[in-house]
């Protein structure tokens, strides 16, 4: 991937943080940014980097590997496994539930289609990291 992975964690947002680290490193396997193999950063790298306790990265990395996205290598660690890259249309539908809520809230605060993509295109833009879909390359 490069650099450093872009793990945060919102205590506020009513979701725990384990499920929060589980969702996005999912997502970032799924989408090829993990790619198989790589080694995920050690459980204490990722509590200093995203301040939590490192049960709670323990738990995750836990989940992930119940969840065969990633597998335990003895002596080095977390690595992530071919069946966690999905497909587009895969990926896609991963997206769908947040569309789905995007779209209601759109809904209920009376925006035009083109109000919601414009927020969404620059939400897109201002993400951290940048991916393939990002720069138009991603399918569709």
């Amino acid at each position: 991937m490069g650099g450093p992975l872009p793990f945060s964690a919102q205590p506020t947002s009513g979701v725990p943080i384990y499920r929060q680290l589980v969702s996005q490193i999912s997502a970032l396997a799924a989408g090829g940014q993990l790619v198989a193999g790589e080694l995920l950063p050690s459980v204490r790298a990722v509590a200093e980097m995203i301040s939590v306790n490192p049960m709670t990265v323990s738990k995750a990395y836990s989940q992930l590997e119940a969840d065969g996205v990633v597998e335990r290598v003895r002596g080095k660690g977390m690595r992530v496994c071919q069946t966690a890259i999905a497909s587009l249309a895969a990926r896609k539908e991963a997206l769908r539930p947040v569309a789905d809520e995007l779209a209601a809230r759109s809904r209920q605060l009376d925006l035009t289609l083109e109000q919601t993509l414009a927020v969404v295109k620059a939400a897109v833009r201002e993400a951290p990291h940048s991916s393939q879909a990002d720069r138009g390359q991603g399918g569709s």
